[in-house]
């Protein structure tokens, strides 16, 4: 699962994949803006076929916050 958000992050954002950690703040550390945020996530649920509600949004602030999320919701899924 971190393989893949590290890619979508990686293109998304045009950085190096190695630089991309589950520590990595998705905002401070990999310049990320609200927008860039959006569009990670439309992907991530386009892809997983889950919607991500607003309260958990309000929680990510490390790439390790999304994954964990989404690892989570694979699992009840």
């Amino acid at each position: 699962m971190f393989d893949k958000v590290q890619a979508i992050l990686a293109k998304q954002l045009r950085k190096d994949p190695a630089i991309i950690t589950r520590e990595s703040k998705i905002k401070r550390d990999l310049g990320a803006d609200s927008i860039d945020i959006l569009q990670l996530l439309v992907r991530v649920e386009d892809q997983y076929g889950i919607v991500i509600p607003d309260r958990a949004l309000a929680t990510f602030e490390t790439v390790g916050d999304v994954v964990d999320f989404l690892e989570k919701e694979q699992a009840e899924g």
